[in-house]
């Protein structure tokens, strides 16, 4: 086939495949033919670098870091919106729509979710993104358009039109899983944490080099265009029908209500189902439907008088910092954590909250004594979003970091580049405690009846105090213990010599090793065939494989190379624990190539349990909802995570029906 006719269907492939999986959530290849597509591709445009186009898929891997932002003036202001907060407030909304347009009867609405993320403006000429850009102040934004070409679910062409010019306007957010996985690798690098989704979206659009940008989970919601007239729309509801056409990806909780109180029960859902959703929203935006009274109706100096935010009640409270105490971590993190007076938030009574670094006390500018503003959304931990600085007295204290081991008071240090003080010392109690604690743990080596405080008080009276030690433990020391007896005692030593022969990835995950987690713990028990050869291997042996980054090499390497580490292997051999490799094809395998993740209370198995048959069967585990996921198993009571996998088209199974999979082979 002709090389030039070939890029132009692979475009169009793979167009429409990104179509499919980032805006209707209904894949049809898998990601590995996808990645076989975009490979090609690259082979061609390498050999014949003049037939680059700006909508080629290879264009959304970045470009050259920029310097500085360019400045970019909105054809159209984009305006702000002024904002209500109950019912009251939006029946006044409406109270002022009939003054101004002299009219009885009320118009209809378009009922939106307002997402917390940034707002941007995406130029198309002849259907192809040419430009987008911040909101800014309104009038002038920043040019972003490196940035933008790197999310996904922004078209680079847009589908089933090339109009002349088409400015749409739309959000960027991240959602809440996104975030937690962007922090757990932040805080593993010693970098500052993102408070909000919000933070993270704009701090990752704001990059000057769009390759970081790309590596940052980004999603797009459209929401309109600058110009309405320009699409021979009438109203909202026909524009987003008209947008989606395009290829551009709509939420799917917009409602039509035609009238105010069909918009009161749409906001008094959106407020019930806000905690399950995937991403944060903060309210709904409110639209006159119709386009010619929004144009009636026109504008003030900042904000439309056809549109309004209705805010939900903020999950905040007031409280004061009463102290600070340091935690230490697995890893050696020292962790500040405020102890609070306690206050309601959200329902939930909170009494201690996360201060996260030095920088970020730093940049809040928090004293022992401030009365503080204390939030929480949903699951996530409550943090102290700022000082109230009115209230201080000049009783205040600052806080400062300590300079040595709050336990084994060695010499903390700052690495240069990161934003976590460390305690290096490898034999810290408190390090050495959470190590064992995590090792026996359901993460770890899941040992039945060594628990955490079981394992606190075995370390507390130092029958354990290293990893090794607990394959020592005595049937007859542990039945003398207090809360003891001889039935429990027999159980743990049972359990314990049952853990002697882990799984190689379970055993690594249990170990703690920095960087290496469940995904990464299994990547190298399929790329080593012994414990001992991936003791010896090196960083260029590490880094080739595929989806193992440099710092997991380089943090292996020299965990492995540590001499307490390599003593503490010769106790284990000594003790008779043996990790396994999984030696079956798993290629054949009924689950091989399959990503699965459990969601919810099981009835039948554990979790350990039904991680474990998933490992048997040649299948992977996750975290979360994420790309690679193919499965979502759910139990009772499963939480958000169901709804977005719904969000994401992604296969659903009971729990019987995950048993019944398997027991067909």
């Amino acid at each position: 086939m002709d090389s030039l006719k070939r890029l132009e269907e692979l475009r169009h492939l793979l167009a429409e495949h990104s179509h499919r999986y980032y805006v209707l959530d209904d894949p049809l290849i898998s990601d590995g033919e996808y990645d076989r597509f975009f490979q090609e591709l690259l082979e061609i445009e390498d050999k014949h670098p003049q037939w680059i186009t700006p909508d080629s898929p290879s264009q959304r891997v970045g470009g050259v870091p920029l310097d500085k932002f360019e400045q970019v003036r909105h054809r159209l202001p984009m305006l702000s919106l002024e904002n209500a907060f109950d019912d009251e407030d939006l029946h006044a909304f409406e109270d002022r729509l009939r003054r101004f347009l002299m009219q009885e009867d009320a118009p209809n609405y378009m009922a939106e979710p307002k997402l917390d993320g940034l707002a941007v403006e995406l130029v198309y000429e002849e259907g192809i993104l040419v430009q987008g850009s911040t909101r800014g102040n309104g009038e002038v934004g920043e040019n972003i358009t490196a940035q933008l070409r790197t999310v996904s679910s922004i078209p680079l062409r847009l589908r089933n039109g090339r109009m002349p010019r088409l400015e749409v306007r739309g959000e960027v957010f991240m959602d809440r899983f996104g975030l937690v996985e962007l922090n757990r690798q932040r805080a593993d690098a010693g970098e500052a944490l993102f408070a909000n989704p919000r933070n993270a979206a704009a701090g990752s659009l704001r990059q000057l080099d769009p390759a970081i940008t790309d590596q940052r989970p980004l999603r797009f919601f459209v929401y309109g265009v600058s110009e309405p007239s320009d699409t021979g729309c009438k109203n909202q509801q026909e524009l987003l029908q008209f947008l989606a056409n395009l290829g551009l990806p709509v939420n799917s909780h917009i409602r039509f209500c035609p009238d105010m109180a069909a918009v009161i029960d749409h906001f008094s859902n959106l407020s019930a189902l806000r905690h399950e959703l995937a991403y944060e929203i903060d309210g709904m935006v409110v639209k006159v439907n119709d386009f010619a009274l929004q144009t009636r109706l026109g504008s003030k100096a900042r904000a439309p008088r056809w549109a309004i935010a209705c805010k939900f009640p903020a999950i905040q409270a007031t409280s004061r910092i009463v102290d600070v105490e340091f935690q230490v971590g697995r890893t050696g993190a020292v962790t500040p954590v405020a102890t609070l007076e306690p206050v309601d938030v959200g329902g939930v009574m909170v009494s201690r909250a996360t201060l996260h670094n030095r920088d970020e006390i730093k940049r809040k500018d928090l004293h022992k004594g401030d009365t503080v503003l204390v939030q929480r959304a949903g699951d996530v931990i409550p943090e102290i979003v700022k000082a109230v600085v009115e209230k201080r007295d000049g009783s205040e204290q600052p806080i400062v970091m300590p300079a040595y081991c709050p336990v084994c008071s060695h010499p903390l240090v700052k690495p240069e580049g990161e934003a976590v003080t460390r305690c290096l010392n490898s034999h810290c109690p408190a390090q050495r405690l959470r190590s064992l604690v995590h090792f026996c743990s359901k993460a770890g080596l899941d040992i039945e009846g060594l628990g955490k405080k079981s394992v606190e008080q075995l370390f507390e009276l130092e029958l354990i105090q290293d990893l090794p030690d607990i394959f020592f433990l005595e049937k007859e020391a542990l039945a003398s213990l207090e809360g003891w007896g001889e039935k429990s005692a027999e159980n743990v030593v049972a359990a314990v010599n049952q853990a002697k022969s882990p799984s190689l990835s379970r055993f690594l995950a249990a170990l703690g090793i920095r960087y290496v987690g469940e995904v990464t713990a299994s990547l190298l028990e399929r790329s080593f065939h012994s414990l001992e050869s991936l003791s010896k291997a090196t960083v260029d042996d590490l880094v080739a494989i595929e989806s193992l980054g440099e710092q997991v090499a380089q943090s292996t390497v020299e965990y492995f190379s540590d001499p307490s580490v390599q003593k503490m292997f010769a106790r284990f051999q000594e003790a008779g624990v043996q990790p396994q490799i999984v030696s079956a094809n798993r290629e054949k395998l009924l689950l091989s190539g399959e990503v699965l993740l459990f969601t919810g209370s099981l009835k039948k198995l554990s979790r350990t349990e039904a991680k474990k048959l998933v490992k048997d069967n040649g299948g992977q585990i996750t975290s979360g909802v994420t790309k690679k996921l193919t499965c979502l198993v759910v139990g009772e009571k499963p939480g958000s995570k169901l709804k977005k996998a719904q969000e994401q088209g992604k296969r659903i199974l009971t729990e019987d029906e995950f048993l019944h999979l398997l027991e067909s082979v």
